[in-house]
């Protein structure tokens, strides 16, 4: 595979056999090593092959291997030729990150970490098979699917704000439950303010470094102050769509003529009538998942609330930003002086809008969107801005995280509970933990560093640094 070195940070494979358009990956010298190990490179290929991708087949600094697209890949395809793909969203559709602000600093807390940890871990089921504290009806579900962070403001679950701090404002319009098969709407429904399992978590963490003193200072965040992530998706819900889908499209490829690069490479085009319902299900489960987050949210603040005896309000408990990380979207872009509209894949890649993006409101129109970088459960996460570099070269986004290092297989093989227990005692975290053996497949040296991650999206200048986060206390599924 002849890659090409462009920049300190950009490679490029140029157009051979059948790929309809370069791959280009966003790396270094130091990571590229990683990505070389598994099939990642070969999926970028596939997906550089589809039928009216447009420019670029793109891979992120965090890119692995994944379900048809890899991790940390994203593809753009024009409405009119290009096709729809369940696996470029993943099976967690909206899998996202956001983070709540709070006015409380480490002193303030540091006494009462553990009584928060135990409150919370109680307040917010994790776990495989875990099941909300707040139960809902079929129809409720449906409802919620539908009309996303508006249901959840109806109910009581939100504060107003919080709407103008969430991608796309917590709900795409183009949701419809009816696509939904009924055995995911009854995965779902259950599932309402849970993290799940896996890769998903919820952290208090401390802002341990600012790079930017002008643009943290508008979002809200300084030095020393106490910030939660919360990692989660649209759970069994999510994963029942996806399902569904892969298998009603993929006898449906030959009629178009789409090759079948693996079994989870199943790909139709926009037009059909597959793909819209797909994209109608796939727009509910996100709506879903921006429900989940935020049920999840209002428990945070009523633990928060319950311990420090103030309202979340009075504790400054409001959101930074929540952002999607695995979704397909219908965003505008000038490509060769035309300004289209493309149907943007983003399977493990966050969206990175600059200042003065119409979509942006407030004080994100004026400043840039945040962007959520969470790394391992140790060595902490990171808060950046969009810039408007994204707009031309990555279709508005950056990588997600820091990207898998180990299988999770090899993760077990390799790390018992007690070495991820001592390690995270080594740097003052404590740890919640529903499944040893999820911890042992989430273990810091399981995944990349984070600022090896971070330094070609900064390089390149699709996104600039803000502030630094460092964990204080996880709760791993």
């Amino acid at each position: 595979m002849n890659l090409e070195k462009i920049t300190k940070y950009k490679y490029m494979m140029r157009r051979a056999g059948n790929m309809r358009v370069p791959v280009i990956l966003y790396t270094s010298d130091k990571l590229l090593p990683y990505i070389e190990k598994d099939l990642a490179l070969k999926q970028l290929i596939n997906v550089a092959m589809l039928p009216g991708i447009v420019k670029f087949s793109i891979g992120m600094p965090d890119m692995h291997q994944g379900y048809a697209f890899p991790i940390g890949g994203v593809a753009a395809f024009d409405v009119e030729e290009g096709v729809v793909s369940p696996g470029g969203v993943g099976f967690d559709i909206n899998c996202g990150v956001r983070v709540i602000k709070t006015n409380l600093r480490y002193e303030d807390i540091k006494s009462h970490l553990l009584e928060l940890g135990k409150l919370l871990f109680k307040n917010v089921p994790a776990g495989v098979g875990s099941t909300g504290k707040e139960k809902f009806s079929f129809e409720e579900a449906r409802r919620a699917m539908k009309l996303g962070i508006d249901w959840a403001i109806e109910k009581g679950f939100a504060f107003k704000e919080d709407k103008d701090a969430i991608e796309d404002y917590g709900r795409l319009g183009s949701a419809e439950p009816d696509f939904a098969s009924k055995r995911a709407i009854d995965r779902g429904r259950e599932e309402f303010g849970t993290l799940g399992a896996g890769n998903h978590f919820l952290e208090i963490d401390v802002v341990e470094k600012i790079f930017d003193k002008f643009i943290a200072s508008k979002f809200g965040l300084f030095e020393g102050q106490i910030v939660i992530w919360i990692h989660t998706g649209s759970r069994g819900l999510g994963h029942q769509i996806a399902t569904d889908y892969l298998s009603l499209m993929m006898p449906k490829m030959g009629k178009y003529g789409i090759p079948l690069f693996d079994r989870d490479f199943v790909s139709l085009p926009i037009r059909a009538e597959e793909s819209q319902k797909y994209l109608g299900a796939m727009a509910a489960a996100a709506n879903f998942a921006w429900v989940n987050r935020q049920i999840i949210t209002y428990f945070v603040r009523l633990t928060f609330s319950d311990i420090f005896r103030k309202k979340p309000d009075d504790l400054g408990m409001y959101l930074l930003y929540d952002v999607a990380h695995n979704i397909a979207k219908f965003e505008r872009y000038t490509i060769e002086g035309k300004e289209k509209l493309f149907l943007v894949h983003r399977k493990g890649a966050t969206r990175s809008f600059p200042k003065g993006h119409p979509v942006l409101k407030g004080v994100f129109k004026e400043i840039g969107q945040p962007v959520l970088l969470p790394g391992d459960m140790r060595r902490g996460s990171y808060i950046l801005v969009g810039n408007e570099k994204s707009l031309t070269e990555s279709f508005g986004s950056v990588a997600h995280g820091a990207g898998r290092l180990l299988s999770r297989s090899s993760a077990v093989k390799q790390v018992s509970f007690e070495d991820v227990k001592k390690e995270m005692e080594q740097s003052n975290i404590l740890l919640f933990a529903a499944d040893k053996r999820v911890a042992r497949e989430e273990a810091p040296r399981a995944y990349k560093d984070v600022d090896a991650v971070v330094e070609p999206i900064v390089g390149e200048g699709l996104a600039n640094l803000v502030v630094r986060t460092k964990p204080l206390l996880v709760i791993k599924g």
